[in-house]
């Protein structure tokens, strides 16, 4: 078989997943959308560069997928539309796909989001394609690991992921190295958690609750905090499955006291009234701050996931762990988080081409064939090691 993908934006993830879908998807053809025609002039030559002489079509379409309805044309007939795009433009863009009668999977972030795209279900249905939000790192394969746990475990009670995507080692002022657009990072800084505390939904803010974490090295002693996003809709999936669900965001260590700091002066507003009238605009300077002093091209990434689950098995506690340690990839030039967050996605779509996900809009953690999904991950050279004790 062979299969049609469209993938929206050409930026860093875009190109990621237009590579793995070439290379492990069963690609016929990929066509890159953008609003902007550098981006896809450079991705085109890129991709061409690193998959020479591969069957896979490349294409490019300069659109703007802001206004959805210049996209129906272009996404009409495809087997998976695959969003790399801000979030807020995917409730829009799922529309414009179920319409088309293309099925549609995306990296997600923000679970308000996530919400109004689940309730499409039943037109999807009807059109018979699926619609799988929130499928990179996290949310995404972090939220897959807990699944896989709580369906193996006979009476699995406490969830707590942990992730992070950093420089290969503390850089700048924060410790901290931009990997991803920064609107993402000030979704997942402000706002909420949405936890489960004792079976029960609690709301836990950014920022708070500091916890020192140990990994292998290089990475040793880091920090991990609450921070909005991670958990995805898992939270209303598995209530009164099990009693504790939570995520927490690493970064190495004094990164969250001033990022707090920071937060509480002010500087990521979107508009401060000064007393003389005049308006400023913070989060705009700290962005262009931030994406400038923040880049560090010259170093290197690496990415860390561990996802713990406690419960009962075969009638004795367990304690089951799933381990992922990624890094920048020299021969592909891809990053870490790149790789992490891309990766796990094509495989969401790879499966919807197949057909192995039903017709409809449904949450990542029930959409999938677990078992399936994580024995084929191997195949996206991303590697997840599991322990028990």
């Amino acid at each position: 078989m062979s299969y049609d993908y469209v993938v929206l934006g050409a930026g860093r993830q875009g190109v990621a997943l237009a590579y793995d879908l070439a290379l492990n998807c069963e690609a016929d053809r990929v066509t890159l959308v953008d609003v902007h025609p550098e981006p896809l002039v450079r991705a085109e030559e890129r991709l061409r560069a690193l998959l020479p002489g591969h069957g896979c079509h490349f294409a490019a379409v300069a659109c703007d997928v802001s206004q959805p309805e210049s996209l129906r044309p272009h996404v009409a007939g495809v087997d998976v539309v695959l969003s790399a795009v801000p979030f807020r433009l995917n409730v829009a863009l799922t529309d414009a796909a179920i319409a088309a009668g293309a099925s549609f999977c995306d990296l997600g972030g923000n679970t308000a989001v996530v919400r109004r795209q689940l309730a499409r279900h039943d037109r999807a249905a009807a059109r018979g394609v699926s619609v799988v939000p929130d499928c990179g790192l996290a949310p995404g394969l972090g939220n897959i690991l807990a699944a896989h746990a709580i369906a193996t475990l006979d009476q699995p009670a406490h969830v707590h992921i942990r992730c992070g995507g950093l420089p290969e080692r503390p850089v700048g002022p924060l410790g901290y190295k931009l990997l991803f657009n920064f609107e993402g990072l000030l979704n997942e800084y402000g706002g909420f958690g949405e936890y489960l505390r004792a079976g029960e939904p609690a709301r836990v803010p950014a920022l708070t609750e500091v916890e020192e974490i140990e990994f292998p090295p290089p990475l040793g002693r880091c920090e991990a905090a609450v921070t909005s996003g991670g958990v995805s809709t898992c939270t209303e999936t598995f209530r009164g499955r099990v009693q504790t669900y939570d995520y927490k965001t690493v970064r190495y260590p004094g990164h969250y006291a001033i990022m707090r700091a920071l937060f509480e002066l002010g500087c990521f507003e979107a508009r401060v009234a000064l007393p003389d009238g005049r308006v400023l605009e913070p989060r705009a300077l700290f962005r262009q701050l931030l994406e400038t002093r923040l880049a560090f091209p010259d170093v290197r990434d690496l990415v860390v996931l561990r996802c713990i689950v406690q419960g009962v098995h075969q009638g004795r506690p367990l304690t089951r762990q799933y381990d992922l340690f990624d890094r920048h990839d020299e021969q592909t030039g891809f990053s870490a988080m790149e790789r992490t967050t891309a990766f796990p996605t094509t495989l969401v779509a790879y499966m919807q081409a197949r057909r192995l996900i039903a017709p409809g809009a449904r949450p990542l953690e029930v959409a999938l064939p677990l078992r399936q999904y994580l024995d084929e991950l191997a195949a996206h050279d991303l590697r997840v090691t599991i322990s028990e004790s």
